[in-house]
């Protein structure tokens, strides 16, 4: 990676990201700019770093999309010519990694749902001398694999509040419903939930086959007439598992983890309880902005310790407000 330029150009560089985030808001009534950016003249004037995006995102999963706005809203104002590659399986994912490292890349933004799995491909990474930064999770095994900054939020404490909500609401048997058996994420989510109520029940299904989660759901609900909240841990997930109460006629209320509009719109009408936010764009654009920061000057942020993105509550009470934002692909 090259640093062979002026501070002086660096800090003005810097000086830019104020201006720049004002500039999207007020020029696009909110949107993120798109990766051609350049053409409002709001590129940063530093050398132009290629960087890869690896993350274990299944298809079809809206969450991701969010992400890799955030990343490419980054890329865009930091001259970053960004490789945007991901794979649910953790082996791929670590082929893709090792991938990026034999291009040269300046960079290695990476989620670490199955850290055990790309724990080598990220020693190589480090010991090629490219800066990592981590997101979505992993906030408790960046640093031992690499990583300088982390940004997400920790997955533990979603859950917990989630527990701690349904509680206050009075709801005593939940279904906690995982997607992806093994991803560690997604455990602590479910893991906080059975903390604050122990009745919590686990149920995996296999979340790339909307068909089979809905008819495991549906199966599930059908004979446990005393489950009175299922919880989806993605927006997707918890949009089909509106479908399987309905089909089950079971009396069971849905809540929910992570965002996309139609989800915003299902809390605002009164269908889902509410869900967890985590702000996916913030994860993006951060991760990717990170790895520009300790180009121009060995700048990190967070102090040596993740910078949590959420969680944040969403329910009827400020899910208008964010449903605005979510139409725009930003939540």
């Amino acid at each position: 990676m090259s640093r062979k330029f002026s501070w002086r150009t660096a800090s003005a560089a810097l000086l830019l990201i104020p201006a720049l985030g004002l500039t999207a808001c007020s020029s696009q009534g909110g949107r993120a700019p798109e990766p051609d950016a350049s053409a409002q003249g709001a590129v940063a004037d530093t050398p132009r770093l290629k960087v890869a995006m690896i993350t274990h995102a299944p298809a079809g999963d809206t969450f991701w999309d969010i992400v890799r706005k955030g990343a490419e809203a980054a890329a865009a104002k930091d001259n970053i010519d960004l490789q945007y590659l991901s794979d649910p399986e953790g082996g791929n994912q670590a082929q893709l990694i090792e991938q990026a490292v034999d291009q040269g890349v300046d960079g290695i933004a990476v989620t670490l749902a199955k850290p055990d799995a790309v724990a080598g491909a990220l020693a190589k990474a480090k010991a090629a001398g490219i800066p990592i930064t981590s997101l979505n999770g992993g906030e408790d095994r960046y640093k031992e694999l690499g990583a300088f900054a982390n940004f997400g939020s920790n997955e533990r404490a979603a859950g917990e509040a989630v527990g701690q909500k349904l509680l206050e609401e009075n709801y005593k048997k939940p279904i906690c419903v995982i997607q992806v058996q093994g991803h560690v994420g997604l455990e602590a989510r479910c893991a906080g939930v059975k903390s604050k109520i122990p009745a919590t029940e686990v149920l995996y299904v296999q979340g790339t086959d909307m068909t089979q989660v809905q008819s495991t759901t549906t199966a599930k609900l059908q004979t446990s007439k005393d489950v009175d909240v299922i919880i989806g841990l993605g927006a997707p997930i918890s949009l089909t598992l509106l479908k399987s109460v309905a089909e089950a006629n079971s009396s069971a209320k849905v809540a929910s983890f992570d965002m996309n509009a139609e989800m915003a719109q299902k809390i605002v009408d009164g269908e889902i309880l509410f869900t967890v936010d985590q702000q996916p764009w913030l994860q993006g654009y951060e991760s990717i902005d990170a790895i520009w920061l300790d180009s121009v000057g060995g700048f990190a942020l967070g102090g040596g310790q993740p910078v949590p993105t959420g969680p944040s509550i969403v329910d009827t009470d400020n899910a208008k407000a964010v449903l605005k934002f979510a139409e725009e692909g930003l939540r």
